[in-house]
């Protein structure tokens, strides 16, 4: 009894084994031999080898063994994954598959011939654990796009456009997988080419109007409504040589071919998309006036005043037309150009541009004045300078007798009694007044400000009163900044104060500190001080060279010179010469070379240094 089971695990063991390294199907080795058909024939042999074994565990069974052993039920699941995983691989590949083809049917497993009862029992098995071992299902994958424009896609070595049939589930029959349905490309809107006027170029004599849009289908009305309009839309018309070029130009205005207009004296530009990609530059000439026509224009324009106010309501009366100068253009006058090969007069594409040039025409009268020769402020500017004279002579003539009397001059200049000479002037005052006290209010000016101006005011007069001359008038605006700031009480340690250093340091496009250093200098010794502070020079040899030997005997150290510079070995004190041949005295910190201005100038170099509180220290 126990020698079939051990037979039976023997022949399952074998079984494996040859499963195992089974060799490759007949043919896989031959070049361009597709992988999924190897897979296919791996299966149907994974197939007939599952059917021998469930001959061999039916014959144990019948034999006395048990009808379903543990070890049999495990086998049997791994051959329903491997056959899984196959279909799963296959259904792989029919997706990446550019064209669907179909393969040759797959090889109808083995099954055991004559026992019926086998076959059923290993049918059952793998029915029951078919959904044992589910792996997971391609169409749950995003399916690859495929592309619906080429019907033949190119063919490859290495890779096949056919779709392949998925080996049949145990017990079921197979189905070829279908390949997703070509999506159509989504339709993508024309995109509309730029427009190619330059309207940041417009001025009196060149305007841009943007192009029109196409009109409502069912609008048969006329492209002019007012009566210049129209005579400009009868000058085309009576010009022209053929009435279908015409009709197929009045179509491509009513469908807004026409691009931006471009209106210049004497000239209408725009470019015109015709059966080509490229648009066609299509100009239309008119005659400009001459100075005499223009006159003769403007003067019938001035005789009445309903002229004028029509123009600038934008109409045009009739009565302009009639003036003896032909505003208007006739049969002929317009004289188009295109870029087209068409050699009618006018084509198709002036003929739109003409259509579209009188819908301008229609709400701006003044864009016929600018094709005859000036802009719309010119011609207003005329008429205004025309019509003033006009109105001067008539009140002129209007105007009453003059009353007699003698002209202020010749009264004047007459010779009359002796005057008594002017009394002598008055002694100017010992100091210039306090202004007032300016009120603040809101919105109104910083008071501080009218204040600093006011005062400044007061002693510039003063000063020039005295003295005979304006000591500010020679001063730049940097100088005169100084001085401002310097008039002012205080160093800037005040919120007005540093306000006012603040508002005049932007003035003058120089920092708060400048200003602050220059104020010191100024307070130091005025205008030539700030030059001290400012301006090196080389000095003249004599005091200079005298003031080394000066400060030596005074128990100083010897400083160092340069230019017209002596400074304390320390770093910390410096003298400076300035043309006035007086000595400024400077200070800093130690090796910081931020030299402030101290002390009074002084013509002896050590009475300059007097006084110092770094020299007490040193």
């Amino acid at each position: 009894m126990s020698a079939a089971p051990d037979a039976a695990d023997a022949g399952d063991g074998g079984a494996d084994g040859i499963r195992t390294g089974s060799p490759r199907p007949e043919g896989a080795d031959r070049e361009g031999t597709d992988p999924a058909d190897w897979d296919a024939a791996s299966d149907s042999t994974e197939d007939s080898e599952a059917a021998e074994d469930s001959e061999a565990a039916e014959a144990a069974g019948a034999a006395g063994g048990p009808s379903s052993r543990p070890g049999d039920i495990a086998r049997e699941a791994l051959r329903a994954a491997r056959e899984e995983r196959a279909r799963a691989r296959a259904r792989e590949q029919v997706d990446e598959a550019k064209r669907p083809r179909r393969d040759p049917a797959p090889r109808v497993p083995r099954t055991t011939r004559g026992d019926r009862a086998a076959d059923r029992r290993a049918r059952e098995i793998r029915e029951s654990l078919a959904d044992a071992f589910l792996m997971p299902d391609a169409t749950d994958a995003p399916t690859p796009a495929v592309s619906a424009e080429t019907d033949t896609p190119p063919a490859s070595a290495g890779a096949s456009a056919r779709s392949r049939v998925t080996p049949p589930h145990a017990g079921t029959t197979g189905t070829t997988a279908q390949p997703p349905a070509p999506q159509p490309p989504a339709a993508q809107p024309p995109a509309a080419p730029p427009s190619m006027a330059a309207p940041a170029r417009d001025g009196d004599h060149r305007r841009t109007f943007p192009p029109f849009p196409p009109r409502p289908s069912g609008d048969d009305g006329p492209f002019a409504e007012t009566w210049w309009g129209r005579a400009w839309v009868t000058a085309l018309e009576d010009g022209a040589l053929d009435p279908t070029r015409l009709a197929r130009g009045r179509g491509y205005a009513e469908q807004g071919h026409v691009d931006a207009i471009t209106v210049t004296p004497g000239l209408v530009l725009a470019y015109v998309q015709g059966s080509r990609p490229r648009p066609y530059r299509v100009q239309v000439r008119l005659r400009t006036f001459d100075d005499a026509d223009w006159d003769r224009f403007l003067d019938a324009a001035a005789d009445r005043p309903g002229h004028i106010a029509a123009l600038l309501d934008k109409e045009m009366p009739q009565s302009l037309a009639d003036c003896g100068v032909p505003l208007l253009p006739g049969p002929g006058d317009l004289a188009p150009r295109c870029s087209c090969p068409d050699s009618g007069h006018p084509c198709k594409h002036a003929a739109a541009l003409c259509y579209q040039t009188a819908r301008l025409l229609d709400a701006d009268p003044f864009v016929l004045l600018l094709l005859r020769g000036r802009g719309e402020h010119e011609v207003i500017d005329a008429l205004s300078r025309l019509s003033a004279a006009r109105a001067a002579r008539a009140a002129q003539g209007r105007e009453p007798e003059p009353l007699p009397g003698i002209r202020a001059t010749d009264a004047v200049s007459r010779r009359g009694p002796e005057l008594p000479p002017l009394p002598a002037p008055l002694p100017p005052p010992s100091h210039p007044e306090q202004p007032p006290v300016y009120p603040a209010s809101p919105g109104g000016p910083d008071p501080f400000a009218l204040d600093q101006l006011a005062t400044d005011a007061a002693a510039r007069a003063h000063a020039l009163l005295t003295t005979g001359r304006d000591p500010v008038g020679t001063l730049s605006l940097w100088h005169d900044a100084v001085r401002l700031a310097a008039a002012r009480p205080g160093s800037g340690l005040t919120a007005g104060t540093r306000a006012l250093y603040a508002s005049l340091a932007r003035a003058a496009g120089r920092a708060p500190g400048d200003l602050a250093r220059a104020v010191a200098a100024w307070r130091q010794g005025g205008p030539t001080g700030l030059a001290v502070l400012e301006e090196p020079w080389d000095p003249p040899a004599g005091r200079f060279d005298r003031a080394r030997p000066l400060l030596l005997a005074a128990d100083f150290p010897a400083f160092r010179p340069w230019r017209n510079r002596l400074t304390h070995p320390r770093g910390h004190v410096q003298l400076r010469l300035g043309r006035d041949h007086l000595w400024y005295a400077y200070e800093s910190e130690p090796g910081q070379d931020d030299w402030w201005p101290r002390g009074t100038p002084d013509p002896d170099p050590v009475g300059a240094l007097t006084g110092l509180d770094t020299l007490g220290d040193a």
